[in-house]
């Protein structure tokens, strides 16, 4: 990780868009500016929370280990998103789950203490953080539901949905973010071997298309009714 001494534009920013301006000046002397190389940890399941991250840019995947040698991507965060916030509790000191970047990715640290002084001094900050919380584990009750009772066809399609609607698509028709196919895997909670299989039965098929790491969806339709 590079630490930076620059100051970014504080506006578009998560955290003084939700703060009060009189709680500004703290932000810009605890704040912590950092670079994250692409495949680098920012940090890792069973390390001691140390603070919460807010991303700049970038993208990351949030996973835990899921049986031996296996790991479930249980989001994948971007600009605007929060990290290490599943690490706060009052019965551990350790995060719960990892995250390692995607891309180059820039992200805002606050370490615990102001953390939790910026939430006592911001209704507004606790409010939005809140929801941001009750999102997440909506999301995530949904997709153990998904899991539980979906084949891995049914998975993979809803997958490929949602990261065309998560990443945008780009201008050539491809979903906005380029995703390796053992990401892919891990997000739907499957054997790579399985999900290869089945995107090459779906290009076969006429509804997606691929370039390399690349995927385009042709026909949505159908995939929406394979779930």
């Amino acid at each position: 990780m590079k630490k930076e001494k620059d100051r970014y534009d504080r506006q578009p920013a998560f955290l003084y868009e939700r703060c009060m301006p009189a709680w500004w000046p703290a932000l810009d002397t605890q704040k912590k500016i950092t670079t994250i190389r692409k495949g680098d940890a920012i940090f890792s399941e069973g390390d001691e929370v140390k603070g919460v991250y807010f991303m700049i840019g970038g993208v990351v995947k949030v996973h835990k280990h899921w049986g031996e040698d296996k790991e479930l991507i249980l989001r994948f965060a971007r600009q605007r998103d929060i990290l290490g916030h599943r690490g706060l509790s009052t019965h551990s000191a350790a995060y719960p789950v990892s995250a390692t970047a995607l891309s180059t990715t820039r992200v805002c640290f606050l370490d615990l203490a102001f953390f939790h002084s910026t939430l006592h001094v911001n209704p507004g900050f606790l409010f939005d953080f809140m929801m941001f919380f009750a999102d997440e584990l909506q999301l995530s009750e949904q997709r153990m539901r998904d899991l539980a009772h979906m084949t891995v066809r049914n998975r993979l399609a809803k997958t490929l949905l949602y990261l065309a609607d998560h990443f945008g698509i780009d201008e050539g028709g491809y979903v906005g973010f380029p995703m390796s196919r053992q990401d892919i895997a891990s997000f739907t909670g499957a054997a790579y071997e399985t999900v290869y299989k089945i995107l090459a039965e779906f290009c076969a098929s006429g509804i997606i298309k691929t370039d390399g790491k690349k995927i385009a969806i042709l026909d949505a339709g159908r995939l929406i009714s394979e779930h």
